[in-house]
């Protein structure tokens, strides 16, 4: 049986258990295997420069909050010019320049380190010119993932990439620790270097096909704002962008907490820091297994509540006694957290418009780890200042809160919102009046997710510049590569293509 394929949605029948079913593909799996190689040297790397950054610095929180922040910075200042080229440029090819220049600074760090010339000030420019490389690699590699799937599979391809996330995380970490313990911090970040290969490999040998057919970028969305109001005018967008924009701030800074926890806190060394990171990552990888095993995508519901209990329980470890007690209540820790990114990236993927994929991914990771130069510097004073049990109560806090607040809003804006639309169904058709454009593009897109269930092809009007046109929509655009607000025919009347 050939198993060097994509995989799509079933056409009839029972579908297949989602998790195997996407296993099956060859170019994802090969995809993944090369994803969790890389990514084990990445957190090997990322445990390592923390203990360097400590010894370097006397055990300073501050200065790994800096070094942190130095690394996401980056996020925040190209993430978005990252998205655009993902919607551009080839992706495979993208994300072959950046994990090779990632390997190459990996290579530079170790080669620093090991003789003896590293300085603050080389693992802070390292971390800057890393980063840098991460916000071009994220969206293309976020948006590259459909293309390896089908839409029915994207949850469960979201929710095993993941998996493998935080199987890195689990495993990389605690080997970080022994290696560091045993010969130092510089063979790691050769070691991470070398990682890089098995990635490089998995994208070299994906078979090569045809590009995806487009019909062009729409007028108006090759705009730095076109992802910001495509999230504003969708309401299953903006929910999950907030809501990991506060979490990604000021809950998700575990990097930094952990060792400050286990350096200062408990008077331990590098070994006890990679227990801490394995514990916390095992939780992630639970959580990220469970939500893979989900029979339905997931909810809007499921992410509040679990970001409730995320928050309600880094409070509750802030107040752990002993390490035995921290480190076991991190296990269930861990898993909340990655059901809440886990479900949020979904929802992303699963609401975003194909011909924006790109941007919209580069705006989620503007938020998830762009908010990290603010918050890991908070959080290192908070540290400094208050004790690091400090920062975990009330980055919970935060996040707790903050996922009720964000979710009434959310609901409140969609709620006027309706009742706007239904005053002016009413009172007719307002012709020139403000919004009209935005209003017609929402019902057209709320009209073909109902015809999508359609078996076959639907002929809908569409609205374009104010001339009303047909298109014909399949049962799921996204596997054709189309968007369902620019596969239109020329002329009115005149059916699309298919």
């Amino acid at each position: 049986m050939r198993t060097d394929r994509q995989v799509h949605p079933e056409r009839g029948g029972k579908t297949p258990d989602a998790v195997r079913a996407t296993l099956t593909a060859g170019p994802f799996r090969r995809y993944l295997i090369g994803q969790l190689t890389s990514n084990t040297g990445t957190w090997m790397q990322r445990a390592a420069q923390d203990l360097l950054v400590l010894h370097l610095t006397g055990n300073s929180g501050g200065a790994v909050g800096v070094v942190t922040a130095l690394q996401f910075l980056p996020q925040t200042l190209f993430g978005l010019v990252g998205g655009i080229l993902a919607d551009r440029f080839p992706r495979r090819t993208l994300l072959l320049i950046t994990q090779s220049t990632m390997a190459a600074l990996s290579l530079l760090l170790g080669i620093l380190t090991i003789t003896g010339s590293v300085t603050l000030a080389w693992v802070f420019a390292l971390a800057f010119a890393l980063g840098t490389a991460t916000a071009v690699d994220a969206p293309a590699r976020g948006a590259f993932i459909p293309e390896l799937v089908g839409r029915t599979y994207v949850a469960a391809a979201v929710s095993l990439n993941s998996a493998q996330f935080n199987v890195a995380r689990f495993i990389g970490p605690a080997l970080a620790g022994l290696a560091v313990a045993a010969a130092g911090t510089g063979p790691v970040f050769l070691v991470n270097a070398a990682s890089y290969l098995a990635v490089l490999y998995g994208l070299i040998t994906l078979p090569t096909r045809a590009p995806r057919r487009s019909s062009g970028p729409r007028r108006g969305a090759t705009r730095p704002g076109a992802p910001f109001r495509h999230i504003a005018a969708t309401p299953e967008l903006l929910l999950p962008v907030t809501v990991i924009a506060v979490v990604g701030t000021f809950g998700l800074n575990f990097q930094v907490t952990l060792s400050v926890m286990a350096v200062e806190v408990f008077h331990s060394g590098p070994a006890a820091y990679g227990c801490l990171s394995a514990a916390y990552a095992a939780g992630s990888l639970v959580g990220a297994l469970l939500t893979a095993r989900r029979g339905r995508p997931p909810t809007a519901r499921l992410l509040v509540t679990a970001t409730v209990v995320f928050g309600t329980l880094e409070a509750t470890l802030g107040l752990m006694p002993g390490y035995a007690a921290f480190t076991a209540f991190l296990v269930p820790t861990g898993l909340a957290a990655a059901t809440v990114t886990t479900t949020a990236n979904t929802l992303t993927q699963l609401h975003t418009d194909p011909g924006l994929r790109g941007r919209v991914m580069s705006v989620y990771f503007l938020v998830l780890l762009g908010g990290t130069p603010v918050g890991a510097p908070l959080v290192g004073l908070v540290s400094d200042t208050f004790g690091a049990r400090s920062s975990l109560v009330l980055g919970g806090l935060i996040s707790a809160s903050s996922a009720l607040a964000l979710s009434a809003l959310v609901h409140a804006r969609q709620a006027g919102s309706g009742a706007g639309e239904a005053s002016g169904s009413a009172a007719g058709p307002r012709t020139g009046a403000p919004g009209t454009a935005a209003n017609r593009c929402c019902a057209f897109r709320r009209r073909v997710q109902r015809l999508r269930e359609a078996p076959g092809g639907v002929l809908v009007p569409r609205y374009h510049r104010g001339v009303s046109v047909h298109a014909r929509v399949p049962r799921d655009p996204a596997e054709h590569g189309l968007s369902v607000t620019e596969e239109a025919s020329p002329t009115p009347g005149a059916p699309g293509r298919k």
